[in-house]
C-alpha cells in the first residue's frame, strides 16, 4: 500500500508515541519493553494502522506489533494511534526480510492481512507464505506456530494454505466468504473498501 508522501513524515514517526526507532537493540526481550509477559501477536504490512489499533484497544491483555516498511503509510498509523492509551502496543519500520534481527522466539501470532500477491512466478518468494519467509517465522515463534490470513486475492490464498501444509501446518479454520461485520471481525482498510464493494474475503488459521 503506498501514498503520497506526508510532509515531515519521517519526523512525525520518531516522534511517534508507540513507535519504536532502533527494534533491533530489543531482540529476545520483547517482554520488558511492554513490562509483562503476555503473548506477542504481530501483523506484518499493517498499513495505515486500523486492524492492529483496534485490537490493541480491544484486548488488553495481548501486546500487539505493527510492523510496516513504507513511511507514506506508517506514519497514518502513528497518527491515529498518538492520542490513544495504548500500553500493549509497539509499530516498527523495518522489512519482513529483518524479522530475525528483531525477535528471537517470543512470538505467538503472526497476522497477514491482505499482503502483496506478487502474481509473477519469479517473485514467489516474495511472498510472506513462501518457504523463505516461513522459514523466518519458524525462528521468531515462541513455541506453537499460529498464522492468521486474510486476502481478497483468491490464487494468493491457495497458495498459502497449499504452502503451509507443506511446511507442517495444520489448517484448523477456513473460509473464502468471510461475514465482514461479525462481532469478532476486525478489519483493515483494504477490507472495509472490498466489503463495500461485495469482493468476497478469504481467511484462514494455520497451527504448527
Amino acid at each position: 500500500m503506498r501514498l503520497k508522501n506526508v510532509k515531515g513524515a519521517n519526523e512525525i514517526i520518531i516522534n511517534g508515541e508507540y513507535y519504536v526507532d532502533n527494534p533491533y537493540q530489543y531482540k529476545g526481550n520483547w517482554n520488558s519493553i511492554f513490562k509483562n509477559n503476555n503473548p506477542i501477536y504481530i501483523e506484518i504490512g499493517m498499513g495505515k494502522g486500523n486492524f492492529i489499533i483496534e485490537n490493541a484497544l480491544r484486548y488488553k491483555n495481548i501486546n500487539f506489533i505493527g510492523i510496516e516498511k513504507y513511511d507514506s503509510v506508517i506514519v497514518r498509523a502513528i497518527q491515529k494511534s498518538n492520542d490513544l492509551e495504548l500500553d500493549n502496543l509497539k509499530i516498527l519500520r523495518i522489512d519482513a526480510n529483518r524479522l530475525m534481527d528483531v525477535f528471537d522466539k517470543e512470538i505467538d501470532t503472526i497476522y497477514l492481512n491482505f499482503s502483496d500477491p506478487w502474481p509473477k512466478k519469479r517473485h514467489s518468494k516474495r511472498r510472506l507464505t513462501s518457504e523463505f519467509f516461513l522459514d523466518i517465522y519458524d525462528n521468531i515463534f515462541k513455541d506453537r506456530m499460529r498464522i492468521i490470513m486474510k486476502t481478497d486475492n483468491i490464487d494468493l490464498f491457495n497458495y498459502s494454505l497449499d504452502s503451509l501444509i507443506d511446511h507442517g501446518y495444520s489448517i484448523v479454520y477456513k473460509n473464502n466468504d468471510l461475514n465482514c461485520l461479525s462481532d469478532d471481525n476486525i478489519m483493515t482498510e483494504y477490507e472495509e473498501k472490498f466489503y463495500k464493494l461485495g469482493i468476497k474475503i478469504n481467511k484462514f488459521e494455520g497451527i504448527k
